[in-house]
């Protein structure tokens, strides 16, 4: 069985901070060799060229190996950075740690993560990397100890996009890739591996090639998935909730329908345990609310709720930031924090124009 999971979420000051990491595993809240995964925000421009994941990732790192954890061992554990604080979305970082607690019957969080075989470039966008994150999802379920797919509300993912040399590479071998747009290898690795998360939990059948970026019906009500330069296969988290691991964190889910849906956040946050009024305000949080973590697009057809808005034909600021943006105002307002994990990209993943929801709770 799994250990119980602490969990935290902490600012970070500047782009090369982990102090208040440092912080956390100086006051005895966890322990450095104990932390499975790190998810957070960083403030690039959230691009193919947003080095600010890299610079975080090693900070946060460094902390780690500088408070005990064998450097082998920090080398392995999964840190997701999503790039691009647009609007008043604000940088930090949510960490998960394994500690001791009595185990209980009553479904608490556990976490899971697995690492999928290497992806080609040639792969992306097709359903070998489709089969490739299925099985990669699959043993990080394992881990979890999570039996059924009903108990797994969040799956966070990063995978490798296409770059200028991972194209070449792929010419040089005689092959072909889906796009030579770098930009929009993006939103295309992000969607294919929503794909595999969704089959992997039953969700959907397996798809075709010609569904991928097409068939926005098939999507995964879980799936958070990110992608970037730093590696060549997809580092796949699972977050879900099961008996018997015991602690005091729960996690729940639920989906945005559009941009501005907050009941979808509500619905999420009662979905992880909190008892709610009809129609509640952040005050009614009361603290209990470790994070929500987001994924969001901009509706192909322009439109939110009949009105037309011109996002995809912006040429000066890139739809992708100002979704963000207007996501993450919507988010900050339901719970009163504007250090909520909202990221952009949501190709198969939630509803058109809508996305995935997680909310992780304090139950004390």
């Amino acid at each position: 069985m799994p250990s119980a999971i602490e969990v935290r979420k902490v600012p970070i000051h500047s782009v090369a901070d982990a102090s208040e990491l440092a912080k956390l595993i100086d006051d005895g809240v966890m322990a450095a060799d104990r932390v499975i995964a790190i998810i957070g925000k960083t403030e690039g421009n959230g691009g193919v060229n947003d080095y600010t994941r890299i610079i975080a990732d090693r900070a946060f790192r460094e902390v780690l190996v500088e408070k005990g954890a064998p450097a082998d061992q920090v080398k392995q554990v999964p840190i997701v950075w999503s790039g691009g604080t647009d609007g008043v979305i604000s940088p930090h970082a949510t960490i998960f740690a394994t500690t001791d607690a009595e185990p209980t019957d009553e479904p608490r969080l556990t976490v899971g993560f697995a690492m999928s075989e290497q992806l080609l470039p040639e792969e992306i966008g097709r359903t070998p990397m489709i089969s490739k994150v299925a099985d990669a999802v699959k043993v990080a379920m394992e881990r979890a100890g999570i039996t059924d797919p009903a108990d797994v509300h969040y799956v966070q993912t990063k995978t490798p996009l296409l770059t200028i040399h991972t194209i070449r590479d792929a010419k040089s071998r005689g092959k072909t890739v889906w796009t030579e747009h770098t930009h929009e290898s993006m939103d295309l690795s992000n969607g294919v591996t929503a794909l595999g998360i969704a089959v992997a939990l039953g969700e959907i059948e397996m798809p075709t090639d010609a569904d991928v970026m097409h068939d926005r019906d098939l999507y995964s009500s879980v799936a958070s998935c990110s992608s970037g330069v730093e590696l060549d296969q997809a580092q796949v988290v699972v977050v879900g909730n099961a008996p018997g691991v015991g602690g005091r964190y729960r996690i729940g889910h639920s989906v945005m329908k559009d941009a501005l849906d907050q009941d979808g956040l509500w619905e999420a946050i009662r979905d992880a345990g909190l008892d709610l009024p009809e129609r509640p305000h952040h005050s009614d949080l009361d603290g209990r609310l470790v994070n929500l973590f987001l994924k969001c697009e901009a509706s192909q057809d322009g439109m939110v709720r009949g009105r037309r808005n011109a996002m995809l034909d912006d040429s000066d600021v890139h739809w992708h930031r100002q979704i963000k943006s207007c996501v993450g105002g919507v988010t900050a307002a339901v719970t009163g924090d504007p250090a909520v994990f909202v990221s952009v990209s949501a190709a198969h993943q939630g509803p058109e124009g809508g996305g995935p929801v997680a909310a992780i709770v304090d139950l004390g």
